[in-house]
């Protein structure tokens, strides 16, 4: 499940950068109840963009802001309250990393879903009803 974390340079520092990105995975594992779940922890992925001073925009100016943008099956974030835990989870991770100046308003999320069948995980493509029967398989052995 790749997660895309886009930021402003500067808006965290560079220190910062690689713990928050494995906290905002655990924020995604933990809100689906995965938490270290040997089949999907490592299939959550996440590409890491800082983008230049100036290159940024809010409502067409420019802005220090932070972005998250998750891509998932249907049936990854499709509960409100699993929505609600994470990206809430994730703002604060980005707010606390930051030691304050990134502000939750300048903090935006969105979820992409995607094609059924799309996903490539542990080297073998998949579709949703495969991943489900995945992550069941560990806890039936």
């Amino acid at each position: 499940m790749p997660i895309t974390l886009t930021l402003t340079e500067g808006a965290l520092p560079p220190s910062a950068l690689a713990p928050t990105v494995a906290r905002i995975t655990e924020a995604f594992l933990d809100a689906h109840g995965l938490a270290g779940h040997p089949v999907m922890t490592p299939n959550v992925t996440t590409h890491l963009v800082v983008l230049p001073e100036g290159t940024t925009f809010s409502g067409g100016r420019p802005v220090v802001g932070a972005w998250i943008e998750t891509k998932t099956p249907a049936f990854a974030l499709a509960e409100r309250a699993v929505q609600s835990r994470f990206f809430a989870a994730a703002t604060r991770i980005l707010h606390d990393a930051s030691d304050g100046r990134l502000e939750p308003a300048r903090i935006w999320s969105n979820g992409v879903p995607t094609v059924d069948g799309t996903w490539n995980i542990d080297g073998v493509a998949r579709g949703d009803e495969e991943i489900v029967a995945a992550l069941k398989a560990p806890a039936a052995a």
